[in-house]
């Protein structure tokens, strides 16, 4: 071993040895509690906004939720998929490479954010329009979205960073900068919106500035702590060969996320004609769902870093067993949670509303018990997803997505004009439902295809 990977397996986290229960929850931890903290401060919004600007405002956010998560998702599906090739590189031990594949993705990340950023700002009244989004709701949700896609340099920044980060192993550097940040979020949203008075906007901004103060952090620590990373002149050149390939891993990462996405704008449309009131009872759930799913997700992303290593390693042999301490923790979590929903959902959905606002709160918990009573498809989907995504098969988890995404669509015009909120709530389970139908025969393909080409490579 020469010098340099000694240094990398002294700083970095390899995820091609040891117990795969052990360095999944090991890795899995630190990522559950950034993800909680990110969650954390989104319900803070949601508390500050319907406490102190109304019912409306929340509405107005929760209405853009489902174009925040196409877009944003766009953005952190992109920036993931291009740290697959990093988690591979630096699992076949080939570091030279693994930081021209991060040099490009810099250059890739620029690219996009310019785009993206000027796009959403020309187009978002114009979608929410055609969400027939209320009247009454309309101002605050166009204030509340301009402003956050103002800040979408920011989301790309961090995501790239803490994205190479999570490549070779390290969770918790971002998650610390994440409770950090989370922390300067809660301050700003008081500041701004109690303190300043400036309604809507003031969580919107708190929101671009934490996530700014977050990608910075992370862009200096990613160098400082990792002396291995840091990028050659002759490396940060533009290599278009090298941009093709982060291209196939980013492109069906962030489609997927969008696609998904699609599938909630739709949603979305079809619940905004069940009026305000309804709005806001998903807009609660939604973001308290969000908050129990978080170590669901967190399972996913470790997945993908421990995929993308053990293939670059070729420790095939790995991956099931990943799996099935994966699904393991899973399914004891979903019970969990499902169990702390029922007995306390009431009383964590009344945080964001006020008791006479019955009809919401009750809206809110019957959206909860129906979501998490089938947690346990949703881990699948977040296991097998992420999976085939570290084993470089990022298009056929963007075919799962496709899957929720025609799920969502036959919920908003069959469930919801027969079934009316409960049909609303029923979206999500249908989506898990048909995605994890076509995650677990897709992974066993991928993982065959990579046999085969190990074989060629032994042959050769």
């Amino acid at each position: 071993m020469n010098g340099e990977q000694t240094k990398v397996k002294d700083s970095a986290k390899n995820m091609t040895e040891g117990s795969p229960m052990r360095l999944i929850f090991n890795f899995s931890v630190p990522l559950l509690l950034g993800f909680l903290m990110q969650q954390f401060y989104n319900i803070v919004d949601m508390v500050v906004v319907g406490r102190f600007i109304g019912a409306n405002a929340l509405a107005g956010i929760g209405v853009t939720g489902s174009i925040n998560f196409l877009i944003i998702g766009l953005c952190v599906g992109l920036c993931s998929g291009f740290a697959i090739p990093v988690a591979q590189k630096f699992g076949a031990g080939d570091y030279k490479m693994m930081r021209r594949f991060i040099a490009n993705g810099i250059w890739l990340a620029i690219i996009f954010a310019i785009i993206i950023t000027a796009v959403t700002l020309l187009l978002c009244g114009t979608i929410l329009r055609m969400m027939k989004t209320p009247p009454e709701i309309y101002d605050f949700a166009y204030t509340y979205i301009f402003i956050i896609f103002c800040g979408i340099p920011t989301f790309f920044l961090f995501n790239l960073t803490a994205g190479v980060m999570r490549a070779i192993g390290d969770s918790k550097t971002p998650m610390k900068i994440l409770i950090i940040t989370s922390i300067l979020h809660i301050i700003l949203d008081i500041v701004f919106v109690i303190g300043f008075a400036n309604g809507i906007a003031g969580v919107a901004y708190s929101t671009v500035i934490s996530q700014l103060t977050s990608g910075v952090l992370c862009g200096i620590l990613l160098f400082k702590k990792y002396p291995f990373l840091r990028i050659e002149k002759d490396e940060f050149k533009w290599q278009t060969p090298l941009c093709i390939a982060l291209l196939k891993m980013g492109i069906p990462m962030g489609l997927q996320y969008s696609i998904t996405a699609i599938g909630s704008v739709v949603m979305q449309t079809a619940i905004n004609t069940l009026g305000s009131a309804a709005a806001a009872s998903i807009s609660v759930a939604v973001k308290v769902s969000i908050f129990f799913s978080c170590a669901l997700e967190s399972l996913g992303n470790s997945m993908a870093t421990y995929g993308g290593q053990n293939v670059g390693a070729g420790h095939l042999d790995r991956l099931d067993k990943g799996i099935k301490a994966s699904v393991i923790l899973a399914s004891v979590y979903s019970v969990l949670a499902y169990a702390v929903i029922w007995f306390f959902g009431e009383a964590i959905c009344s945080l964001f509303v006020e008791e006479a606002d019955r009809y919401i709160l009750s809206g809110a918990v019957l959206f909860l018990r129906i979501s998490t009573a089938f947690f346990i498809p949703l881990s699948l989907v977040m296991i097998y997803r992420f999976l085939i995504q570290g084993m470089g098969f990022g298009t056929l988890a963007m075919v799962a997505g496709v899957c929720e995404m025609l799920a969502r669509i036959i919920a908003a015009f069959v469930f919801v004009p027969f079934f009316g909120f409960v049909g609303a709530s029923l979206s999500g389970p249908l989506a898990w439902l048909l995605a994890i139908a076509f995650l677990i025969p897709a992974y066993h393909f991928c993982k065959k295809m990579l046999k085969m080409q190990k074989l060629k490579t032994a042959d050769v």
